[in-house]
């Protein structure tokens, strides 16, 4: 399977915020921002993989800056790295002043996804090649990302087995 350049599963997307999107902050709502994270991720995942992939985690949703009513609000997304089955999606949301054209890292956001194949079990994705500086330093610290990815998964799994399912009666 030949690896594919970075830029093969990009995804721009850029739209308004409207009154809806905002909270009380007069702020876009984060839930509505890891929405739109998620959507253009899953994008880029399956542009890479040619499969269908579902979302293994979020690792990491940075808010770095408020987006606000008079900004547009840009998400890029890529694949910025891969395992047997999984792949790394970089999400990078710029919010953009559309008076002033003042444009600003709002957040960003790791996500995991993993191929699947016809009977929906993990399916091999091919490699990653990145070319740009940015490419290159996000794909040069994946593995330390991945690893913590682990060990987080580890913790949640053992986390797990002390909570209970049963139904709370008042």
């Amino acid at each position: 399977m030949e690896p594919k350049k970075c830029r093969e599963s990009r995804v721009v997307r850029t739209s308004r915020v409207f009154p809806n999107d905002v909270n009380n902050h007069n702020t876009l709502f984060g839930g509505r921002l890891m929405s739109d994270v998620d959507q253009v991720a899953s994008i880029s995942a399956a542009r890479h993989s040619r499969k269908e992939c579902v979302t293994a985690s979020t690792d990491s949703v940075d808010f770095l800056h408020p987006i606000r009513p008079s900004d547009s609000v840009c998400f890029e997304s890529f694949v910025t790295w891969t395992g047997s089955s999984s792949m790394e999606v970089f999400v990078k949301i710029i919010a953009e002043n559309l008076k002033t054209g003042d444009r600003k890292i709002a957040a960003t956001a790791f996500l995991t996804f993993v191929a699947l194949d016809d009977n929906r079990r993990p399916a091999p994705v091919p490699g990653v090649i990145p070319v740009t500086n940015e490419e290159k330093k996000l794909n040069e610290t994946a593995p330390m990302r991945a690893q913590k990815r682990k060990e987080r998964k580890k913790d949640s799994k053992e986390l797990a087995a002390y909570l209970t399912t049963d139904k709370l009666v008042p």
